[in-house]
């Protein structure tokens, strides 16, 4: 029983981890917000034609930068604990960290690209929000409550950049 118990222990550390980030890092507010949009739109429309391996690398990019978020976070609070006042070298591991999610995310939209750029695909939805315009405000209405957490997310966190 004592096994089960340090397993669940780790799986709560670990979505402790993910919250937090979420809480206090604006950068993973604005990762989380467009691939909820993207994957809400993709699983709720028929306007693009996604084969399982689209499916895969949508996921699998969207992951990736995640994780280097998460590992960026990490990193740069383990250096500022570590660091009192400039250093050079942590500037470097910050800087590197950083940019690690930089290439992820550039790697992330050159996937979404590949796989999203149907011309058909946007037609049909040119199409829907003219015939619909009401979706189309609901739509607009709801980058309101999306900025809003990006900039706030769930309230004040340690630090929100």
């Amino acid at each position: 029983m004592d096994k089960y118990k340090k397993l669940f222990k780790s799986f709560y550390y670990a979505f402790r981890g993910v919250f937090s980030t979420i809480k206090t890092e604006r950068n993973m507010r604005i990762h989380l917000t467009c691939v909820a949009y993207m994957f809400s739109i993709l699983s709720f429309t028929d306007w693009f034609t996604l084969s399982r391996l689209d499916w895969v690398m949508l996921v699998f990019a969207s992951v990736l930068v995640i994780a280097a978020e998460l590992f960026n976070t990490s990193i740069e609070n383990a250096v500022d604990l570590l660091a009192t006042g400039y250093n050079e070298f942590a500037k470097k591991a910050k800087d590197a960290s950083s940019g690690a999610v930089l290439v992820c995310a550039i790697g992330a939209v050159a996937v979404g690209l590949f796989v999203l750029l149907q011309k058909e695909a946007f037609s049909k939805m040119f199409r829907y929000f003219t015939d619909n315009p009401l979706m189309f405000a609901l739509f607009v209405l709801s980058l309101v409550p999306a900025t809003l957490f990006i900039f706030f997310g769930f309230g004040k966190g340690e630090k929100n950049k």
